[in-house]
């Protein structure tokens, strides 16, 4: 976005009498009517017409320079910057008058007419609002709200006014992920508009939950006999204690499946849940257990 001192080649700062010796220059030089069919030209002279209708006014000069470029015209649209502009009316007041001082005298206009039309109204489209930079925060929820979803109320601090805004998380949503929420975030200067919310998710630790795609995996631990004979475990879920069978003969770091007890996903899909089987192997054994394990030794085992 152009800085309307620089199009006139002034610094900030300028005195109304430089700002209006600069305007007549400039507006001299690239009129489209010195420059026929010279469309560059004729931008030129638009921007620097623009550049001249705020800078030569009091109240819009000084928003401009309270807000700079980017914030003034979040605050001013196309139509307000040249309110009250009458372009024929500011090249007659600098001698353009069609009587001999005009240079432009008798090459007629392109915007109508021996007279300065207003070209701003004509084959240009309104000036897009500059996009509102989205506001961001972090929301740290834990292992079980990523992966069913929830739901959460964030307050938020907006142009200094704290308002209430609810979030929806999606069930598995991952650590690091940015939730993007149109229209909630900061007010344009204008009013009009609303910025996005961009939304940073932590997710704590779980104390034995860990994450494999869409898999939750666990550890738990079995005693040498049970992994050798078989037995029935109580595992912990996301949706509660379940009953798992361990077949005779599992091996240590082998997996039992719980088939769609893993993260859900807003689409259906479901996840498993992987039991990582740990063998326990006792350290110290009584006279009689060693004479046990001896036998078993001896029998092959």
């Amino acid at each position: 976005m152009k800085n309307y001192y620089s199009v006139l080649g002034l610094n900030k700062g300028a005195s109304e009498e430089d700002i209006k010796k600069s305007y007549r220059k400039l507006a001299r030089q690239y009129h489209p009517d010195r420059n026929a069919n010279n469309s560059k030209a004729e931008e030129k002279f638009k921007e620097v017409s623009e550049a001249y209708a705020v800078l030569s006014d009091g109240k819009k000069r000084n928003q401009y320079d309270q807000f700079g470029s980017e914030g003034f015209h979040q605050k001013f649209s196309r139509e307000d910057i040249f309110r009250d502009f009458d372009v024929n009316e500011i090249l007659r007041g600098f001698g353009f008058d069609g009587s001999g001082g005009n240079p432009f005298h008798g090459q007629g206009s392109p915007f109508g007419g021996g007279r300065f039309d207003n070209p701003f109204s004509q084959r240009r489209s309104p000036q897009r609002e500059p996009r509102i930079p989205p506001l961001k925060k972090e929301l740290t929820i834990n292992f079980e709200e990523a992966a069913l979803g929830c739901q959460r109320t964030l307050s938020i601090s907006r142009d200094g006014v704290l308002e209430e805004t609810n979030i929806k998380i999606p069930s598995g949503i991952t650590h690091g992920k940015v939730l993007r929420l149109k229209d909630k975030g900061q007010i344009s200067l204008a009013g009009n508009r609303r910025g996005d919310l961009h939304i940073l998710i932590n997710i704590t630790p779980h104390p034995f939950f860990s994450r494999e795609g869409r898999d939750i995996v666990m550890e738990m631990k079995i005693k040498l006999t049970d992994a050798i004979l078989g037995t029935s475990i109580k595992v912990k879920t996301l949706n509660g204690i379940k009953s798992v069978k361990v077949p005779p003969g599992t091996q240590n770091n082998s997996k039992l499946r719980l088939k769609e007890a893993g993260i859900k996903f807003s689409a259906g899909a479901c996840g498993d849940q992987l039991v990582r089987i740990i063998i326990d192997i006792p350290k110290n054994l009584t006279d009689e257990q060693t004479s046990h394990v001896q036998f078993l030794q001896d029998t092959g085992i």
